[in-house]
């Protein structure tokens, strides 16, 4: 696991949990009706971290199954009450038998696999006409305050891995175990204080490894955007959601993409 991730997620489990956002109730039903996934299935979700999108794929009807390697993360879907089933494990190696899954999701976590090993492991535990499944909350970058954290986070970032510029798209598109994926976007919204958003920022891998002085004063910089504005204000992602069919076998496959409204 990026030492990055292992580090800033474990620090920051707590206000990931508060201040990440969900995924559109809607998405889900839309990725379920086109991968079929149902009462009787079965769909893990590798890299789950605190389960934000885990929880929301019960309404399937489906068994869920969370896969997530950061203990403080995983605690949040464990315990008396659980809805689902919460595993220590990794994309590169998940402790279930080949064909396992109709369906793998990943949310927000695909860009920090390691994709050579990550890919076959995948391919291996779903059933063979099963999916993978992409989820990104991309931020709405015509939203001023959005805008205004990624000019604050961009420079910081360095050779942290990341989902903007779509850099994981290549790895996904040259392998022969997927085909071509079905993508969809959909608005969300979350309603936000200042300092709802301070801990949105803080709970970004990056940001939590800071030593505590740098981590403070890129929180003042944040707070700063939204001053003065009337609580709580609108804050705006797309949400991105790439169904990619399990090939049936090793032979390289035309590649494509098809964009649905």
């Amino acid at each position: 696991m990026h030492p990055v991730a292992a580090a800033g997620f474990a620090r920051a489990a707590d206000v990931y949990e508060r201040a990440r956002p969900s995924y559109p109730e809607e998405a889900v039903a839309w990725m379920a009706e086109r991968c079929a996934l149902g009462a009787g299935g079965t769909v893990v979700d590798v890299g789950a971290g605190t389960g934000k999108l885990t929880r929301l794929l019960t309404a399937t009807g489906a068994r869920v199954v969370a896969i997530e390697p950061v203990a403080e993360m995983r605690a949040k879907l464990e315990g008396p009450g659980a809805s689902v089933e919460a595993l220590d494990g990794t994309a590169e190696s998940i402790p279930f038998p080949d064909g396992f899954a109709d369906v793998i999701t990943v949310a927000q976590a695909f860009h920090w696999f390691d994709h050579d090993r990550a890919l076959p492991e995948l391919h291996r535990v779903l059933a063979p006409r099963g999916h993978l499944v992409l989820f990104w909350n991309n931020r709405d970058l015509d939203d001023p305050v959005q805008r205004g954290i990624e000019d604050l986070l961009a420079p910081m970032r360095g050779s942290v891995a990341s989902q903007l510029g779509g850099v994981w798209r290549e790895p996904l598109a040259r392998s022969p175990l997927f085909g071509p994926p079905a993508t969809r976007e959909f608005g969300y919204v979350q309603h936000f204080t200042t300092d709802d958003v301070c801990d949105r920022v803080a709970s970004t891998s990056f940001v939590a490894a800071l030593p505590e002085g740098e981590r403070a004063s890129l929180l003042e910089r944040v707070r700063a955007l939204t001053r003065g504005m009337e609580e709580p204000f609108p804050f705006r992602y797309q949400t991105e959601v790439h169904v990619v069919p399990r090939s049936s076998d090793r032979d390289d496959l035309r590649r494509g993409t098809s964009i649905e409204g």
